[in-house]
Order: C-alpha cells, then structure tokens, then sequence
C-alpha cells in the first residue's frame, strides 16, 4: 500500500463518478488537474490495491488531466473484492472503455508493479492509443519473478520475515507455503483467511522498503480490523498466473516500438528486481531507464517519486 508522503497536500478530483463496464462491475474514476489537459490514464498496483491520495501528487495540476481509477473489485469499486469476471483482460477492456467514455484519443499511460504489467498488457493491446509510458518497478507476470518476490528473495535478504510468513502455517503446509496461502485466501470459507490476509500484507509491506517502519510480522491481529484487499485480489491472479501466457510481455515488447517510455527501478526492489525493469529496456527500443540506487519497491522510496513525476513531464513535452 502506497503511503502519502509527509508534507504534501493532496490534489482534490474535479469530478468522479462510477461506470459500468459490465453486467456486474461498476468502476470508481476520478479526474484530477485540469480539464483538457495533456491526458493521463494512472493505474495502481497489487492487484488490488486501489488509487491512494499519493499517486496524486505525481501530475501536474496546471498541466495535465489524469484520470485515476479502481480496478475491479478494489477501492470504491463495485463489488468489492470481488473477483469473478475479473481478469487481467477484463481490465485491459476497462482502460479501452474508460478512454472511450472520456472522449480520449491518446494518452499517457502511468504504472507502477501490478500497474506496470497492466500497463504493458493495455499498451501491447491498442499501442495507437498509447502516447508514451512512465512505468516503476517492473513486474512481467511470470512464475519465476513470483517465486522471487515471495519466497527466494526473502529467504536470502529477509529470512527472519520469510521465516515468520512461512511458521505462521501449520507444519504439514510449509514446504510450500506460498501454495499454501493462495489456497486460503481464494476460499472464501476458509475459516483463517482473514488472518492470512493480514500475514501477508504485513510480509509484502516489510519486503516494499528498505528500511521499513517494522520488519516483524505481528503474533496476532484485531477481530475487528479491516480484511487489507490487496492479498485476497493478488492470490486470484496469482492462482491464474495473472491471466498471462508465460513470458507474454516481453515475446510481444516489439509492439511497443514507437511508444516512448521511460522505466523507474529501485536497485533494491526485492519485489520486482531490477533484471526485469532490464529485460524490458532491452526489448523496447526508445525506453530509458533510470535505476534509483537507494531506492526499493515502494513508490514513497527516495528518489521514486520525483524520478517519476519528472518522467511524466518530460514525456509531455
């Protein structure tokens, strides 16, 4: 979850509404910046996590008009975790309908992890209707960078939190417990699910930053606390291998030719490594990229967000 970032005041949206885009989701979009501005699509990581006051402050008020939205079954979208009907080409759709609705003709295209790879899909879909992409750490939506994320990369760098998320199971379900997380937070009877969830997103946030506010995953957690949605979307795509065929993204980067771009990668990202945010680069000619040294995965990581916002404006120019 991304945090604000002290000391910044919030742009308010000018307008925001719900859409349908099909018989059973409806989308939160709001508009922020000025109307007819240079246009802007922003979409959010997790899956799951929804639009955050702090992805915001990256545009321009005076300069651009950049909507932001909920993904399916995330934020203020309808229904709420919900996740049937709900896959990586279903959002690919959304973005088309939503810049239809606005009367877009071109725009740029703005993501970071999660929204980075729907990004990638979105532009690879309708590269007419992409002006140029500003994308932060690079997850392809492969098997192998999911392996890394949760399991081997911790255990190398953070083997008291890999520790913590895996001894949180019962013994029998340790040899692979990342299965068996997934297999709990897609049950929606599953009696301890709430409590994986919090597990989970209290590992993932520990593994965002390099120096994180705590790096211990609590004993226990509050009955009344609020289910975090973002492990219950995420263990849907990962469960469906993010609805992509394996290595999808990179085999079709050449539709991108034309598309300018520019990639933000913290050098210490455990979460999506600075190999793919490469790998990318490689295969996309007229991408730069930009590695923050100091930086890890989060977005508020130094250096990220200004690195980002500069992307944007140069991209506009």
């Amino acid at each position: 979850m991304t945090q604000m970032p002290p000391d910044v005041e919030p742009l308010r949206p000018f307008d925001a509404r719900m859409i349908k885009v099909s018989d059973r989701h409806w989308i939160y979009v709001e508009e922020i910046g000025t109307r007819g501005g240079r246009p802007i699509v922003f979409l959010h990581g997790g899956p799951g996590s929804g639009a955050q006051l702090a992805h915001r402050t990256l545009f321009d008020p005076a300069r651009d008009h950049a909507f932001l939205f909920d993904q399916r079954g995330a934020g203020r979208s309808h229904p709420y975790l919900e996740t049937e009907d709900n896959t990586t080409q279903n959002l690919v759709a959304d973005i088309e309908a939503l810049r239809s609705h606005f009367g877009v003709e071109k725009w740029l295209v703005v993501g970071g992890s999660w929204g980075s790879t729907l990004a990638l899909a979105y532009a690879e879909a309708y590269p007419a209707r992409v002006s140029g992409l500003v994308l932060r750490a690079i997850f392809l939506g492969t098997s192998s960078e999911v392996q890394w994320a949760f399991v081997d990369g911790p255990k190398t760098f953070r083997p008291e939190a890999f520790a913590a998320f895996r001894d949180w199971l019962p013994a029998r379900e340790r040899r692979d417990p990342l299965a068996a997380y997934v297999r709990r937070l897609t049950d929606v009877a599953a009696p301890d699910r709430a409590e994986a969830a919090h597990v989970w997103n209290a590992y993932e946030r520990i593994l965002s930053e390099i120096n994180p506010v705590t790096s211990t995953i609590p004993k226990s957690f509050s009955k009344d606390a609020r289910v975090p949605p973002t492990p219950i979307i995420e263990a849907h795509y990962l469960a469906n291998d993010f609805f992509l065929e394996p290595g999808q993204l990179l085999a079709n980067a050449d539709r991108l030719a034309g598309i300018p771009g520019a990639i933000i990668q913290g050098r210490y990202d455990l979460l999506c490594p600075p190999a793919n945010a490469y790998a990318l680069a490689a295969a996309w000619p007229g991408s730069q990229l930009q590695i923050i040294d100091t930086a890890g995965h989060a977005m508020t990581e130094p250096g990220v967000l200004d690195a980002m916002s500069a992307a944007i404006t140069d991209l506009q120019k």
